[in-house]
């Protein structure tokens, strides 16, 4: 079997999946804005915790009904508890919220963050393999 050959195909499947889940982090967010702004609602929001997972809140729509979106609201950067802010909302789905004013450009930063440090990563181990197998494998001349 061919370590290196088979260790460079590995390097290249991880890299591979660095650069899907940094698409991802930004392509998410863009569909997530994209079913708001396509019936939109607007609420007075007031923040109920703040974890690192997650900022859960409980907002009214504009039939008077609470919501509390379960999986909390999108781009909350900043946000403490009990604070009240201004959020827009998907009508068809009210767990579909973020903070108004907000966008998916926020996404791209730290996407492209994990595309860098993903690409040195990937270029450190292809080199690291290259260095090792070469090494290994040099003939000496008597």
């Amino acid at each position: 079997m061919n370590w290196r050959r088979r260790l460079l195909q590995l390097v290249m499947a991880l890299y591979a999946c660095a650069v899907l889940g940094s698409v991802a982090m930004v392509a998410g967010p863009v569909l997530n804005d994209a079913r708001i702004m396509r019936d939109p609602g607007r609420g007075m929001a007031t923040v109920t915790g703040v974890n690192w997972l997650r900022t859960s809140a409980e907002y009214q729509d504009e039939q008077g009904r609470y919501h509390s979106p379960r999986y909390g609201l999108l781009y909350p950067t900043g946000l403490g508890e009990d604070q009240r802010v201004w959020v827009t909302y998907s009508t068809s789905d009210p767990d579909l919220v973020k903070v108004e004013g907000r966008g998916w450009t926020l996404a791209v930063l730290p996407a492209l963050s994990v595309w860098a440090v993903s690409t040195l990563v990937a270029g450190a181990g292809w080199l690291a393999i290259g260095l090792y197998f070469g090494r290994r494998n040099k003939v000496t001349l008597p």
